[in-house]
């Protein structure tokens, strides 16, 4: 098993509500990837539909589908045919009619839908129109472990560290940033990236979805110092590639050992409901 891969983030925007239109973007960043020899290509939270919730009103549950749908076995075809690992977004179906989650499924190189990621942290309205995750998966690739988070999950530190005490060694975070917010943004991937010493790669989502939402790009590609080793363009479509060491993770932890230091029988307030 290779230890190196080749992470290609397809900074994109996307046409609010129209899943085909969006699909045919992401066909032609999967072709666009294959061709620079990804291993990897991650696409933007939503990036399927579109990403306000408010703005698709009823829309979002026809929009909606099981990680396993329709979006997936026609992502899952070419991914098959390139042989590459893809992150996809989606709105996931529940079994139960009227709910909904913002999703990520993983489709392997063989195109078959390895699993799918629930976001866990609802940012802003979002908890109006999704119900949240439960889990927090790690998944088993040829290249390594790998832990999947969504946009606001990237704030709250808890996430990042679960994923990595289950194994991970890279990270993935699909995203709708704001442009408000890309000083946190910056801020957050180094964070997450150093505090476990891992390999974290953040796709964000570039246009503008009604009057108020603005999304600024700038995917990353980070080290296990928090530190940028690509990055995409400001407000422009991009393609952002990088190729990673995993190996590396081992003598990074080894330099700063984060993870040996912990002291778990101290952080009971972490899971104090009361608070």
């Amino acid at each position: 098993m290779t230890r190196q891969v080749t992470i290609a983030l397809a900074q994109h925007d996307c046409v609010l509500g129209d899943k085909d239109a969006n699909l045919a973007k992401i066909e032609r960043y999967l072709r666009q990837a294959a061709d620079l020899s990804a291993d990897l290509v991650v696409f933007p939270e939503l990036g399927t539909t579109g990403y306000r919730q408010d703005l698709l009103g009823d829309k979002l549950h026809s929009l909606a589908e099981s990680a396993e749908g329709p979006a997936s076995q026609r992502i899952g075809k070419l991914a098959a045919e390139l042989g590459l690992w893809v992150v996809l977004p989606l709105i996931e179906a529940s079994s139960v009619a009227g709910v909904a989650y913002n999703s990520v499924v993983l489709i392997d190189r063989n195109g078959e839908v390895v699993g799918s990621y629930r976001k866990n942290h609802a940012y802003s309205t979002e908890g109006r129109y999704f119900a949240p995750g439960r889990e927090m998966p790690v998944f088993n690739t040829d290249f390594g472990r790998l832990g999947i988070m969504i946009c606001y999950d990237m704030g709250l530190p808890e996430t990042a560290r679960v994923l990595t005490l289950q194994g991970a060694e890279l990270i993935v975070v699909p995203s709708a940033w704001c442009q408000e917010d890309e000083d946190i943004w910056d801020i957050n991937i180094a964070c997450r990236a150093l505090e476990n010493r891992c390999f974290l790669a953040a796709v964000n989502r570039v246009g503008t979805e009604g009057e108020t939402l603005t999304m600024h790009g700038k995917s990353k590609i980070a080290g296990p110092r928090g530190q940028t080793l690509a990055e995409g363009a400001r407000f422009a479509e991009d393609l952002v590639v990088g190729t990673v060491d995993l190996d590396d993770v081992v003598p990074a932890r080894d330099e700063i050992p984060y993870l040996r230091s912990r002291r778990p029988w101290s952080y009971g307030p972490l899971t104090d409901l009361r608070l």
